[in-house]
């Protein structure tokens, strides 16, 4: 059957109106409008990892710009990361540490049919070759580009920690030095004697937003972006933002980039991709410092443009979505911790309690049975020698695979039998004995006990408690007493309902604790769909004049980390100056 373009579009224009899933509001805005009260060569929508490169590269290139960011501070996703950026190709630090890359193994890493995980899934095989050609051959100017922008690494020379999806045959990664600049996770500096070897996020972003400003660079904070304008003849020519309740019309002469992020944080717009995806996945990590509410995606979506990477979205290899270790907060990703000096902290309300041995808790799912082995892992990644021996693009890569499937997350995600869509929240099963073991904090601001941490005295009251907007039935309390007096008999010896290893301790001594362990969403591999220059293209392939995507606004490049989005931010840049 033939779809019409006028069915995308209004498809596109239903997420639009569908809204956002997980924090971010939309505004209440007024029908005035002002006339182009900003204009500039460039304009770039988010002021993260690719929007901050974006702006450097073209007002490197002698361009004016301007950048738009919803959230009333900078920095995205990328100042909540470690800092890794996977660089490779050739890069001065791989020749400093002897490793024999060029462009064309990076980018035969990148697109080898033959790596696949465990379980069986690829984790190269359905980059987009044009998109990653353009990657790989830009490896070494953005090395070079953050180092003349004032960015420092922890270490001269790649290793191979925080990266997946970044390729076999050698190490690739770098980790930026924090140095001076505000932990977004604390809200403090770090140790003198720790800066220039703690690797974070603000030790690119700042220097990167520094760079803009001295260029000229115009930031505008608190300006989301609702629509794209086009000229008669089809080109980009600016965008209309929404700032304290009013629309903006804001020029640009040369070009738009969308580098608003993902859209992980909208609940219908993943459901296109995973129908599994519903509310009570209310933990993207990034959040609550930016929220993916696919604004950007959604926008160009609504202009024409067609979307890319839907495999690379929700095949079972990487983080895209991941099992928590902390739990008993919202913002539950395993390496990301909120402190109350955080900025954000009045939002995430809870650092969590970080679990190191899965034999400490059982999980549960909304009805009080346990569904899988605790101990077991996500879903698997691919690095720098994970696959030894290595010949690439050849079969034996796959046929020497032990196939051993990590199933946690998809048993979690399973759901109740009971009709709906969603595995509901999953719970963590303690007692005071292990808190005790442990050493854990179970009170705030560790946990937070507005509804992602239950304490009783007893089981069956424990599941009475757990009362909470995702929770859609109650807790049958007999359910979980036969639940954990089951998993008691196995301590000891043998788990025969799930396997889980010579399972140590039982869950007997009160009080017992039912902490949130639901899978958090992480990375954004779908997005728009972009040529090797970064250009946005419509669902016929053909290029929309003036529009550029870039990062996880992006489709058609699956790697976890910050490499692709600063890579885009920057090509789409200064192919944008470039126009006529």
């Amino acid at each position: 059957m033939e779809v019409s373009r006028r069915s995308v579009l209004k498809g596109a224009a239903g997420f639009a109106a569908a809204g956002v899933g997980s924090g971010s509001v939309a505004p209440n805005i007024a029908h005035a409008q002002t006339a182009k009260a900003v204009g500039a060569d460039i304009v770039v929508c988010g002021c993260g990892s690719a929007g901050l490169a974006a702006a450097v590269a073209a007002a490197e290139a002698g361009a004016s710009v301007v950048v738009l960011e919803a959230q009333p501070h900078f920095g995205g996703r990328g100042i909540v990361s470690s800092g890794n950026i996977p660089l490779g190709g050739g890069t001065p630090a791989q020749v400093l540490a002897s490793i024999a890359d060029s462009p064309d193994l990076l980018y035969s890493d990148l697109t080898d049919w033959s790596i696949v995980q465990a379980n069986g899934f690829p984790s190269y095989r359905y980059n987009d070759r044009e998109v990653i050609r353009a990657f790989a051959d830009n490896n070494v100017a953005i090395y070079n580009f953050l180092a003349r922008n004032g960015v420092r690494w922890t270490r001269a020379t790649p290793d191979n920690v925080g990266g997946n999806e970044v390729g076999n045959s050698v190490n690739r990664m770098m980790h930026t030095a924090i140095m001076g600049w505000p932990s977004a996770r604390t809200g403090l500096p770090v140790a003198v004697s720790q800066q220039a070897t703690t690797s974070q996020g603000p030790g690119f972003i700042y220097p990167l937003e520094a760079a803009a400003r001295a260029r000229g660079v115009r930031i505008l904070l608190e300006h989301r972006l609702e629509s794209l304008t086009r000229a008669p003849g089809g080109a980009v020519v600016g965008i209309t933002a929404s700032h304290q309740g009013r629309l903006i019309s804001i020029q640009a002469r040369k070009g738009v980039v969308i580098a608003t992020g993902g859209g992980n944080g909208n609940v219908e717009y993943r459901r296109t991709f995973d129908p599994r995806l519903t509310a009570e996945y209310c933990s993207v990590a990034g959040e609550p410092w930016s929220f993916q509410d696919a604004s950007g995606i959604l926008a160009a979506l609504n202009a024409g443009a067609g979307l890319a990477g839907t495999y690379n979205q929700t095949g079972e290899f990487g983080t895209n979505i991941t099992k928590p270790s902390r739990i008993g907060t919202r913002y539950n990703y395993s390496f990301l911790e909120w402190l109350p000096t955080s900025a954000v902290f009045s939002l995430a309300k809870a650092r969590g309690i970080t679990v190191n041995n899965f034999q400490d808790v059982i999980h549960v799912n909304m009805i009080g049975k346990r569904f899988y082995d605790e101990t077991a892992g996500q879903f698997g990644t691919n690095s720098a020698g994970s696959v030894r021996p290595y010949v690439p693009n050849s079969y034996l890569n796959a046929k020497n695979v032990n196939y051993n499937p990590q199933n946690w997350i998809n048993a979690a995600m399973a759901g109740i039998d009971d009709g709906h869509n969603g595995g509901g929240p999953i719970w963590a099963i303690f007692d005071g004995a292990a808190r005790a073991r442990r050493n854990w904090n179970v009170a705030p601001p560790f946990v937070d006990p507005d509804g992602f941490f239950f304490e009783a005295n007893t089981l069956e009251e424990l599941a009475a408690k757990i009362n909470m907007p995702y929770q859609r039935v109650p807790m049958p309390g007999a359910n979980l007493v036969q639940t954990v007096a089951r998993y008691n008999s196995f301590v000891g010896g043998v788990d025969t309902d799930f396997g889980k290893p010579s399972p140590q301790f039982k869950i007997e001594q009160a009080p017992f604790y039912a902490a949130w362990s639901t899978p958090v969403l992480h990375d954004a591999r779908s997005g728009l769909r972009i040529n090797g220059s970064s250009q946005v293209l419509d669902y016929t392939g053909k290029v929309i004049p003036g529009l550029y995507a870039a990062g996880e606004s992006a489709g058609g490049f699956s790697q976890h980390g910050n490499a692709r989005a600063i890579t885009q931010g920057y090509i789409a840049a200064r192919h944008a100056v470039g126009r006529t």
